[in-house]
């Protein structure tokens, strides 16, 4: 079983809790999956010479814009490309798979990179209704969601209760000697705050997408918190929006090629992430002027400095224990950058 060691990281450099990296595998308009996930691995290469502390990747079906459909085939990718940093998902979909199906895949990955791999959990489906259909034709879906995860636990640790209709079933790989991958529950509202605080599990909140809940959400996991076998106090991480370039005005630029994406998005007619001209030259109406203002509201952007005053302020203000950075552009030289000049802003290499 992972514990209390296994999950929390170390603040490197200047800042004072680890920063971490949520990879989309983005895909602009214009440039190939095959390009985009190559850029991934050169991230990831990357961001471990950099000081980062772990680089998760997201379950995403049915978009166009993303590359990350497979999250444990990604991941054994970018491990086998590094050597220290930890590899995770930012979540695997629990409803849209069977639960011995992700234990097996999580296993193998344990079993391949030993004490580097996450196993994060979310309940959405992570897709529109119609793939999330196709998807889900065992009938599982959110409402399930404690049950299978008492169900994959079981696999993970051989344990279920004598009597168990699955007591005979085992989950291979398993590897006793190393326990297993780390479960942290995702969410972007507080059934997923609740539940990892009653099960004393590590919690990552999607501030990137839900920031008016973030607040709410970790005072609701932390005041539901028992200690447990893996946690003795509460960990908790959010996920955030970020654009560093080498001026303020570039990385506002490069942003608003992600909230075009997402307006995309959300009508129903996801497409490639544009390119900055594209995003510029939109003939936006007011109603789409708004949502895209909003968008940027919730995303930390400017220089290297603005962007690491940013993250500290919302540091400060959830107390989170993490910060997962997500940067969502049209390029990917432009999203490696960015990270970069995050890394060297908060002097990450420093006590590596």
């Amino acid at each position: 079983m992972a514990h209390d060691d296994d999950i929390r990281g170390t603040a490197r450099g200047s800042c004072e809790v680890p920063l971490s990296i949520l990879e989309l595998a983005v895909v602009g308009a214009g440039i190939t999956p095959t390009e985009t996930l190559r850029a991934s691995t050169e991230l990831a290469r990357r961001a471990e010479e950099w000081g980062y502390h772990r680089i998760w990747v997201a379950e995403h079906h049915g978009m166009p814009s993303v590359a990350s459909s497979s999250p444990a085939v990604l991941i054994a990718h970018l491990a086998a490309a590094t050597t220290s940093i930890r590899l995770g998902s930012g979540g695997v979909m629990l409803p849209n798979h069977a639960p011995l199906i992700i234990a097996e895949q999580f296993g193998t990955l344990h079993a391949l990179h030993p004490g580097r791999i996450d196993l994060g959990l979310g309940r959405a489906p992570g897709t529109d209704p119609a793939t999330a259909r196709a998807l889900r034709r065992h009938g599982l879906d959110a409402d399930d969601f404690p049950e299978q995860l008492a169900e994959l636990t079981a696999f993970l640790d051989g344990a279920f209760p004598a009597g168990h209709p699955l007591e005979r079933v085992v989950a291979t790989p398993r590897s006793p000697e190393s326990g297993r991958p780390p479960i942290w529950l995702l969410g972007s509202s507080g059934f997923s705050a609740r539940l990892a605080g009653a099960l004393g599990l590590p919690f990552a909140f999607a501030h990137h997408f839900s920031a008016g809940n973030t607040v709410p959400a970790l005072e609701l996991y932390r005041s539901s918190f028992r200690p447990s076998a893996v946690l003795d106090r509460p960990y908790a991480m959010i996920g955030v929006s970020a654009v560093a370039a080498d001026t303020s005005e570039r990385a506002l630029r490069l942003a608003r090629s992600g909230g075009l994406s997402m307006l995309r998005l959300g009508r129903g007619a996801p497409q490639p992430v544009p390119t900055p001209e594209e995003a510029e030259s939109h003939p936006y109406s007011p109603i789409e002027r708004d949502f895209l203002d909003e968008y940027l509201s919730k995303v930390v952007l400017g220089n290297a400095d603005e962007v690491r005053r940013g993250l500290e302020e919302l540091r400060k203000r959830t107390e989170a224990d993490e910060l997962m950075i997500t940067t969502m552009v049209h390029d990917p030289a432009d999203r490696i950058r960015s990270y970069e000049l995050v890394a060297g802003a908060y002097d990450l290499t420093r006590g590596r």
